[in-house]
């Protein structure tokens, strides 16, 4: 499906949107902006700091993902910078001989550092159109020791392995810098749909945003005030890059679980998805919140579509329409 027809899908009876281009910062003033900004000073500061470069559109800070690391640098035992990318150091020191180049740094003091990393999604939507919105990701980074450079009786077989060991001793992670703002990305998300790159998962992302604009969640929220786009770049089997995109919820903490529907129904079921619904800050949330879950969740559609079939009806029109269109051709994303 291509980016129009994408755009014909997500049209609604008052749809006003205007899908101009937004009038962007350049990746090169978004870096410089995050470097200027103080990771100490909150990311509202960083947020106001957007606004004020891009002022014809409106960031909120959406969501902040944390608890993952990267490969940092080398430091001596003053904590001191030998190098600042340890991949980067290897190429320039490794001549084909393993054992040659731990030995040449016995003795030397080095430690090899850690990024432990957090992403801060900011978000402007530009319209009442769900896909109609920019995302800027920006890294907050620490880094800190992770372990010794080498060790005299470690005998790594690859490079691999020097550079992320399994079995070997790491120290107290200690900073060896200040925590810096790093930027990531910007997206316009209406642009990404229309890539090449993203053919793959078109169709399904699509439905999720139409679903979005025709139900009651659409009439009552920003798509982008509760979800974010997860992207990851990888290259597919003939080499070419792709790009996958998951659909995360924006909501605070971890999610609450979905309402178990095994023998319930009716009342109790209605008040268990509208009690979930008040929890998310939107409605019909739980529908969309099962759509990026395992598909053995997808028995709470099958209930509460049953419980319309008989005698209740606690959900409204809009809404029952895209369940019924779903149980016809069910996805996920």
């Amino acid at each position: 499906m291509c980016a129009t027809s994408c755009d014909n899908a997500l049209l609604t009876d008052n749809d006003d949107r205007s899908l101009a281009a937004p009038t962007l910062a350049t990746p090169d003033a978004l870096t410089r902006l995050c470097g200027e900004c103080d990771p100490q000073r909150g990311i509202d500061h960083l947020v106001a700091a957007v606004n004020r470069l891009m002022p014809t559109l409106r960031f909120k800070h959406a969501l902040s993902r944390g608890g993952w690391h990267r490969l940092g640098g080398v430091v001596d035992h003053e904590y001191r910078r030998v190098a600042g990318n340890i991949v980067d150091w290897v190429e320039h020191e490794y001549d084909g001989d393993i054992d040659e180049l731990v030995a040449s740094y016995v003795g030397s003091g080095f430690f090899a550092t850690r990024l432990t990393g957090t992403t801060h999604y900011l978000t402007a939507a530009r319209s009442d159109s769900p896909h109609d919105f920019v995302q800027i990701e920006v890294e907050e980074l620490q880094e800190a020791l992770d372990r010794p450079l080498v060790d005299q009786d470690w005998c790594p077989d690859s490079v691999e392995e020097f550079l992320e060991p399994i079995d070997y001793p790491r120290v107290e992670p200690e900073p060896v810098a200040p925590a810096h703002f790093q930027f990531r990305r910007i997206t316009v998300v209406g642009d990404l749909i229309g890539s090449a790159t993203f053919s793959r998962q078109i169709d399904s992302l699509c439905r999720f945003f139409a679903d979005w604009s025709v139900s009651s969640a659409g009439e009552h929220a920003s798509f982008c005030d509760h979800w974010v786009l997860s992207l990851r770049e990888y290259r597919d089997r003939e080499g070419l890059p792709q790009l996958m995109a998951k659909p995360v919820a924006t909501f605070s903490g971890e999610p609450p679980e979905l309402p178990h529907s095994e023998g319930v129904r009716g009342a109790a079921l209605a008040n268990a998805i509208h009690a979930y619904d008040r929890s998310m800050g939107y409605p019909f949330a739980w529908y969309f919140m099962m759509l990026g879950q395992k598909a053995g969740n997808y028995a709470l559609a099958d209930a509460v579509l049953a419980d319309q079939m008989g005698a209740y009806e606690y959900l409204c029109a809009r809404d029952l329409r895209v369940l019924r269109d779903w149980e016809e051709r069910p996805y996920g994303v």
